[in-house]
């Protein structure tokens, strides 16, 4: 199952050169107006479900990204969820216990701004568990989603794939920028410092957490414009596949 692992240093982080900023822009603009009937459709025929998996290092822009490709889809039928560090609760519990309890049921479409990855990423930077345990968790992980995928849920896993350098250059603005001062923390600058550290676990994950059947997207994330419209695309792609369809008048509605 394991795939040639990508490298990330080699991999673009922006957008290809014959891109134009304002026509990608418009098509972003129409591509949003399909997620809202194609979300409505998933949410009315109530079968299925869509999970979005955000990860990236940090100020790679996860939030300014759901803003932008998530505005204007109905609420009713969108959940976001952001896994911070876990409680007593949490860890006195199997590290997929907290994440099981917030996967879409159906006819919902819930967004994971971060996720169950964070305890095979960061942990291992943080030298808490050691390669073998994350290497265990990966076969666990792989079931998870498959489970999922199983159960009707569509599994779309996104890296947002900021360069060392524009990761740096936004944690520095998060000092000299007034509304973005509230994002700041005091590990910022080791986080900057730990870039390699975070490519090579993210690597490990793609190389072992990438099937077929749900790979990983690496996203280039250093230009915001670019990276909704290649999420946008990404989730427009996997809802048109599903095909959700309005139920009928003789269609009874799954409770």
């Amino acid at each position: 199952m394991p795939r040639s692992t990508p490298d990330l240093i080699k991999l673009a982080t922006r957008a290809p050169g014959n891109l134009h900023k304002e026509a990608t822009l418009r098509e972003l603009k129409r591509i949003k107006q399909e997620l809202i009937e194609l979300q409505d459709r998933l949410y009315a025929e109530n079968r299925r479900s869509v999970l979005v998996v955000l990860q990236g290092m940090d100020a790679s822009g996860k939030d300014g990204l759901i803003r932008r490709v998530f505005s204007g889809i109905n609420p009713q039928g969108v959940r976001v969820h952001s896994f911070k560090e876990p409680t007593k609760l949490e860890l006195a519990h199997d590290f997929l216990w907290r994440v099981h309890q917030q996967v879409p049921p159906r006819g919902m479409l819930h967004v994971f701004n971060r996720s169950h990855y964070e305890d095979v990423l960061i942990t291992r930077v943080a030298g808490l568990i050691p390669a073998e345990e994350a290497h265990r968790r990966f076969t666990a992980i792989n079931a998870f989603e498959k489970l999922l995928q199983q159960a009707g849920t569509t599994v779309l896993k996104c890296y947002l794939h900021v360069s060392e350098e524009e990761q740096r250059k936004r944690l520095e603005e998060r000092v000299t920028d007034a509304a973005k001062q509230w994002k700041y923390e005091a590990g910022d600058e080791e986080k900057a410092r730990q870039w390699p550290a975070y490519r090579t676990v993210y690597e490990d994950v793609f190389e072992h957490c990438s099937p077929a059947s749900c790979p990983w997207h690496i996203v280039p994330a250093d230009q915001n414009w670019y990276k909704a419209y290649e999420v946008a695309r990404l989730l427009r792609d996997a809802l048109v596949a599903m095909n959700p369809q309005y139920p009928s008048n003789k269609t009874e509605r799954p409770k």
